[in-house]
């Protein structure tokens, strides 16, 4: 993160650099990236905020001198390509992680200075002296994450590593490292080759955003009282429905719907599984 940049339309957006080089949280990468996969984010950032996806944004991409060494297809195939870096914007850069890291490690109190800053900076519907500030954070998030996942799916779209360290505490689309768009309809479809457990693959993304809720609840807990960690509860357990809501209204317009039908559910269903014919 290189800073905090306020454009002439007063938009606040963090500035960060991805592949420029091994930083605290490198682990043991080299903290580089390679051409093509910068290529790549660039691209699809762009692409999917033109879809009305929410996404963070790509500003502009360097070309480097140096060579970085990949295991493109992971078969022990180490090869020399080109570096690069990508200048990416995002409103905020906290993910369902940042905040389950604190409270793995019992930072409760940096936990809660965090939490009041997102919510100030990022909530502004959130009253910071309601008391109960942190469930409707909750609740905003629960509803969002839950739009987001089924505007991906209303384009085909698949996210290669759906961790808690890759949902943005914002709902916006983030870390495009493997990701993918279905050529044709099918819910194995899986954009990762090296997710050998189909884990994310695309019928199993709505899943995997209810499993990282459920992790961003289990971080917040301890910041609740019983009666608010059992509203949490209750607005987690909407989530499906949330979802499939989103879900078919989108596919609803795509298929010029209009109105409410007892058999458009049934239409949507149908015209899916015809397509894996």
């Amino acid at each position: 993160l290189i800073g905090i940049y306020t454009n002439r339309h007063g938009e606040r957006w963090e500035l960060q650099l991805k592949g420029s080089g091994k930083t605290p949280y490198s682990r043991n990468g080299d903290g580089r990236a390679v051409l093509r996969s910068s290529v790549r984010e660039f691209l699809c950032s762009e692409a999917m905020h033109y879809l009305g996806i929410p996404t963070s944004r790509a500003a502009s991409l360097v070309v480097s001198d140096d060579d970085v060494w990949r295991d493109q297809f992971y078969n022990g195939n180490i090869q020399k390509e080109r570096g690069a870096i990508v200048l990416r914007l995002a409103k905020s850069w906290f993910r369902i992680g940042s905040l389950e890291i604190l409270a793995h490690s019992g930072e409760l109190d940096l936990q809660r200075r965090l939490l009041d800053f997102v919510i100030q900076e990022h909530f502004p519907s959130i009253p910071m002296n309601d008391s109960n500030r942190y469930v409707e954070f909750f609740s905003t998030v629960v509803s969002e994450t839950a739009n987001l996942i089924a505007l991906w799916m209303s384009v085909g779209f698949a996210h290669g590593v759906c961790n808690t360290d890759n949902f943005s505490l914002l709902s916006i689309t983030i870390d495009y490292g493997p990701f993918g768009f279905m050529d044709s309809y099918d819910p194995n479809f899986v954009p990762n080759t090296s997710d050998d457990e189909r884990s994310y693959k695309i019928g199993n993304q709505a899943n995997v955003g209810l499993f990282n809720l459920s992790k961003l609840l289990q971080a917040l807990k301890p910041l609740l009282d019983p009666r608010q960690k059992q509203l949490a509860f209750q607005i987690l357990e909407g989530y499906g429905e949330r979802y499939y809501i989103r879900f078919t209204e989108l596919f609803k317009t795509k298929l010029g719907l209009l109105g409410k039908n007892e058999d458009d559910n049934y239409l949507i269903a149908f015209l899916l599984k015809v397509s894996l014919l």
